[in-house]
């Protein structure tokens, strides 16, 4: 009977789960005569064009069956936004002309909360414009450019505060209702850890949602993908050849576990975050290589001239190995590298201590080792 029970549940995992069909009914006006008005179902990444219609006498349509609280959007060609709403099996209204919506209390909820999150995507574009038209500034030096870019700074502080106070606010009021699903993937960026894993939690109603399920799902995958890059710390490094800025093959191991610290660092010129770590990682050697710090630059590059550029140009007096295969490197292939930086501290016996260093966290390591 257990071995009948577990089989069953293996069948019920891998199978497709369907959720309830049901009808959706939206009719509205639209301030443009003769135009299309498109009908999307929103996931976490993508707006999939459902049913399009154009407009007659300023009206417009629609009908159909769907998921049970797939979440819609109604727009028309050359508008400025859509309207969204859930297929909550509930008439919908909308008018696109002043996105006003009538329809479920769910609905009317959900767009009112548009009305606010539409005014802060209004303060954002506002700060996006100033800033590109900083840039396109032909009478400006770069200094200047610079100095003028960091005025808009208070301003993007404060939006960024307005948004996590309106998040919040939208969560704290809307647990029984599927309302936060429609703003879940853009409030991650604005959210500790904790307040996010906090907001998935299974008891509120929207947490049940597609888009939702799908967002426990990509952070679960970086969780398994973390555990695995975090298994390696107590290991022996892994040797591996390359050769280094001159043509000269050279074993890793005649580096490491030889005595000294070595930070392994895997960058690339062609990578703006590992340039901008560049000069952190250069002052900690410079502090530190004297008392027994050692780096290895190995680069993920493909063109040798634009490695040794970079080499210079950013004054990493350090060992460099590359094999110029870009991401087909036999770094990447040992080390498991899928994204750049990285970098693992090995301790003078060979054991890898510490991934993954950047920015204050690199010299407050080092400060633990030799002070």
């Amino acid at each position: 009977m257990k071995k009948w029970m577990l089989v069953a549940a293996l069948v019920a995992a891998v199978l497709p789960v369907w959720a309830e069909q049901v009808g959706y009914t939206v009719k509205g006006k639209c301030p443009k005569d003769e135009v299309k008005v498109y009908l999307m179902e929103k996931s976490l990444t993508n707006m999939a064009m459902i049913d399009s219609v154009v407009t007659k006498g300023g009206r417009f349509a629609f009908k159909g069956v769907l998921e049970e609280n797939a979440l819609l959007a109604v727009g028309y060609e050359g508008g400025n936004r859509n309207v969204m709403f859930f297929n909550d099996g509930k008439p919908v209204e909308i008018d696109l002309a002043t996105y006003k919506l009538s329809g479920s209390a769910q609905n009317e909820k959900l767009a009112d909360c548009d009305v606010a999150v539409s005014q802060l995507e209004e303060v954002m574009r506002g700060i996006s414009n100033d800033y590109r038209d900083i840039q396109a500034n032909a009478a400006l030096t770069a200094g200047q450019k610079e100095a003028k870019a960091r005025e808009l700074q208070p301003r993007v502080e404060k939006l960024v505060a307005d948004y996590r106070t309106l998040f919040k606010k939208i969560l704290k009021e809307n647990g029984d209702n599927m309302v936060p699903a429609a703003y879940i993937g853009g409030m991650a960026s604005y959210m500790e850890q904790d307040e996010l894993m906090a907001a998935l939690d299974d008891k509120f109603v929207y947490a049940h949602h597609p888009i939702v399920r799908d967002i426990k799902q990509r952070i679960a995958d970086m969780q398994a993908k973390e555990a695995a890059k975090n298994a390696i710390i107590g290991q022996t490094f892994r040797d591996l050849e390359m050769a280094d800025t001159e043509g000269k093959m050279h074993k890793l191991s005649e580096y490491v576990g030889k005595g000294r610290w070595v930070l392994i660092d895997f960058w690339a010129s062609w990578c703006g975050p590992c340039r901008g770590e560049m000069p952190n990682v250069v002052a900690n050697y410079e502090k530190y290589h004297d008392r027994g710090l050692d780096i290895v630059g190995l680069s993920f590059d493909q063109k040798k001239e634009a490695w040794l550029k970079a080499i210079k140009d950013l004054k990493m007096p350090w060992i460099h190995l590359s094999d110029l295969k870009g991401w087909q490197s036999v770094a990447a292939e040992v080390y498991g590298i899928n994204s750049i930086p990285a970098s693992l501290l090995v301790n003078p016996e060979g054991k890898i201590v510490a991934r993954d260093l950047r920015g204050s966290a690199l010299g407050n390591k080092l400060k633990e080792i030799f002070d």
